[in-house]
């Protein structure tokens, strides 16, 4: 048997969704066969020194309805209460509840991007540390201003507080992981879940990952190395992946998470089943430029998975992109994409969902990979928005007008990091 292999027969029963365009996954799927877009104009806060004024924002969610733990929500950053939400959906979907899994065999494996805190938290801390002239006095922090920090603000910001959260929601004493390879998040913690499963530490896995980058640190911050698009006259039309008039990405914010069984366990309580995971791997770009402009953290990736798969990129029934509507991202990964699969490339139907919701780290590649379940299940490709003017060196079969009908029941689902992080998974209908 091969490194890497997976020798288990592991499934996936349940699909929770929270994102801009639908909380679960029937709002979900109506809004991808709907080509409606999620993306608008900042409502959450004002944005007229930001450096765009443009988001995918989840305007109806109310963590109280889905988070049975409620007294623990106000130590919950939104992005954990996207996750632990999704979560939910997900067990609720697979019809698992409390007592119907050995919660010593229920395990964790979840993804999570940056968190950030507003500087108004800390506000009354930098005034109470502040000198009579304003300026910042070390020696006063200690004396008055630890006291003006909630005790408990920093549990709202560490990155393994999502994987903590859904843990205690289900009671999962299984094994418990966080991933923080932004992007790539997702499927490497589906990886995790897989080789857990697969080395017999548990029999079932809740895995996801959930981010919101709609917040004015984040912006900010992006804007300084990843391009936003400043297509502010037309928001629906703002997100183009793959586009050749494409301008940037657009930040977005929600999470997915999905219940993966081993396949014996998924039979013996008769759950339905939504796909099987034929291979997860990840590679990285290393060093030099030849390296990261050819992709070849995801090359590696793609070829390891069709390895484990036993599968042809000619098997392959459509391609869940990474498509963050950059120049520069778009174009490494059309490369990778010619690379792994050759000639083959321009056949294979491609989709790019952040042209939906934008782009939010670690949980982007979650919901990414809810669509493709989705699109298994329902035989259709959702379009790509926007896709308008090909760019002539891609050469690529992006969907886009209307969705696809499906022929072929196997799936890719790729994340790619700026800095090369890569990572592939394939699953096929059962």
């Amino acid at each position: 048997m091969k490194a890497g292999d997976i020798p288990t027969r592991i499934v996936i029963t349940g699909v929770g969704v929270v994102s801009p365009i639908g909380i679960g996954k029937d709002a979900f799927w109506k809004s991808l066969m709907q080509g409606r877009s999620g993306i608008g104009y900042l409502r959450a806060f004002r944005s007229d020194h930001l450096p765009t004024r443009l988001a995918a924002q989840i305007h109806d969610f109310a963590p109280e309805d889905y988070i049975a733990n409620k007294k623990l929500i106000k130590v919950m950053s939104r992005d954990i209460q996207l996750g632990v939400a999704a979560s939910t959906l997900a067990m609720d979907d697979a019809a698992l509840v409390r007592g119907s899994v050995d919660p010593d065999r229920l395990g964790v494996s979840f993804g999570a991007g940056r968190i950030s805190t507003t500087p108004q938290e800390l506000t009354d801390a930098v005034t109470a540390s502040s000198d009579e002239k304003g300026a910042f006095a070390y020696e006063r922090f200690n004396e008055q201003a630890m006291g003006e920090i909630c005790p408990l603000w920093f549990l709202r910001q560490l990155p393994n507080m999502p994987a903590c959260h859904v843990s205690i929601e289900f009671d999962a004493r299984g094994p418990n992981n966080t991933i923080t390879c932004r992007e790539s998040s997702a499927l490497l913690a589906l990886a995790e879940a897989v080789n857990v499963i697969d080395r017999g530490a548990a029999d079932c896995m809740i895995v996801g990952a959930s981010s919101s980058n709609v917040h004015p640190v984040d912006i900010a911050k992006l804007s300084l190395f990843d391009g936003l698009s400043r297509r502010v006259d037309d928001p629906l039309r703002a997100c183009r992946p793959f586009d050749f008039d494409r301008d940037g990405t657009i930040v977005g914010e929600g999470g997915a998470a999905f219940v993966v069984e081993r396949y014996s366990h998924a039979a013996r309580r008769g759950a339905r089943i939504y796909a099987e995971v034929l291979g997860v791997a990840a590679g990285c770009d290393g060093t030099g430029s030849s390296n990261g402009n050819g992709g070849t953290g995801l090359v590696r990736a793609i070829r390891s998975s069709l390895r484990q798969a036993s599968l042809r990129p000619s098997d392959l029934g459509h391609i869940n992109a990474h498509g963050k509507s950059t120049q520069r991202d778009d174009l490494v990964e059309a490369c990778a994409f010619r690379r792994a699969f050759d000639d083959e490339a321009e056949s294979i139907p491609v989709t790019a969902l952040k042209s939906y919701f934008g782009h939010f780290d670690a949980g982007s590649g979650a919901v990414e990979l809810a669509g493709s379940l989705l699109a298994l299940e329902h035989g259709s490709l959702p379009m790509t928005l926007n896709y308008e003017t090909p760019d002539p060196r891609f050469r690529l079969r992006v969907v886009h007008r209307e969705p696809l009908d499906l022929r072929k029941k196997t799936a890719l689902t790729v994340n790619r990091t700026a800095m090369g992080q890569s990572a592939a998974a394939i699953i096929r209908a059962v």
